[in-house]
């Protein structure tokens, strides 16, 4: 209709303005949300990861950076043949002992397996917090290193006992100064040279989140030392040395495999160069360390995430962790 000067009068009300192309980009799916069993060795992850995944039908993707690897299965406490039949593993037997696994090669697998089975249908079981941290948030990128001065650096720090390596990293990055040789040298080698602390990196790395994260951290406590002493004896019990001694007839014994905890130990046994009471020692000693280590990166890395902790030998165990997988669902 027309006003009374003859001009077109509008009809509703004006058009929007054109939108700009960020506005009319789609905007990115929230992240699917990831149920992670984690913590210590010993701890009792894999026997509530297998009554939890046999109840719900899901399948576990082992997040275990020595499990990986075939032929190396009793000292890795390695799921046997009929657990894996009763319920769907991904990430077990997937490399060859001479082969070696980042933890970035190890993410886009496990993205591949999740994929697969639909978030909602996996639960991640592990120990390897790197691991973790790469498939949850991308891992950090270091600003570019001299290599001369790299080299040098590191000639330097790898002649350092590793208490006296530790005292530099809680100077220089104290976050990263409770954890083992390799992550000290390399947070020594990146404060030194780039003049960025890992853990800075790493958070700002942590902000582009692949998965939204339910945690579940098993851990009983005190009684973590006789545990893993418990699984030590079943462990020889059920024929470690035989199996490294197969093991030594084709595997080199530069593999990456052997850096498993306590394979070494028992290769020496194995050759004779060590008595069995003797390794037994050796290994606990190393175990206990490694979960120390493993409690750390736990405590550290997860502070401020959604984590539930649990002991496995509370008798409302299974009841907590059904509440905890239940929620997942509900969301």
């Amino acid at each position: 209709m027309a006003d009374a000067d003859g001009t077109l009068a509008p009809r509703g009300p004006p058009a929007p303005p054109p939108r700009t192309a960020r506005e009319r980009a789609p905007r990115p799916a929230p992240p699917a949300t990831l149920c992670i069993l984690c913590g210590p060795t010993a701890a009792g992850k894999s026997a509530l990861a297998l009554a939890l995944a046999a109840r719900h039908r899901l399948t576990i993707v082992s997040a275990d950076s020595r499990q990986l690897y075939r032929g190396f299965d009793i000292g890795t406490a390695k799921p046997g043949a009929a657990d894996r039949a009763r319920v769907p593993h991904r990430g077990i037997d997937v490399a060859e002992p001479t082969e070696r696994w980042s933890a970035a090669r190890w993410a886009k697998d496990a993205e591949g397996w999740i994929a697969a089975a639909r978030a909602s249908r996996v639960l991640v079981v592990g120990g390897t917090g790197l691991y973790l941290r790469a498939l949850v948030s991308p891992l950090f990128e270091a600003p570019p290193m001299d290599e001369a001065r790299r080299a040098a650096l590191e000639a330097e720090l790898s002649a350092l006992p590793t208490d006296a390596l530790r005292r530099w990293v809680a100077a220089l990055d104290p976050v990263r100064a409770a954890l083992g040789r390799a992550q000290l040298l390399r947070a020594a080698e990146v404060a030194l040279l780039c003049g960025r602390r890992i853990s800075e990196l790493q958070r700002e790395a942590a902000r582009e989140q692949r998965y939204h994260a339910r945690w579940l951290v098993v851990d009983p406590g005190r009684t973590l030392h006789a545990q893993i002493a418990a699984r030590l004896e079943e462990m020889l019990a059920a024929g470690w040395v035989d199996e490294v001694r197969a093991l030594e007839q084709s595997v080199p014994p530069d593999a990456p495999a052997w850096q498993a905890c306590g394979y070494d130990t028992v290769r020496e046994v194995a050759r004779g160069r060590l008595s069995l009471d003797e390794a037994r020692d050796t290994i606990l000693s190393a175990t206990r360390k490694y979960a120390k280590r493993q409690r750390t990166w736990f405590r550290h890395q997860l502070a401020g995430q959604r984590v539930l902790r649990v002991d496995s030998r509370d008798p409302r165990c299974d009841t907590i962790v059904e509440d905890w997988w239940g929620g997942g669902e509900r969301e």
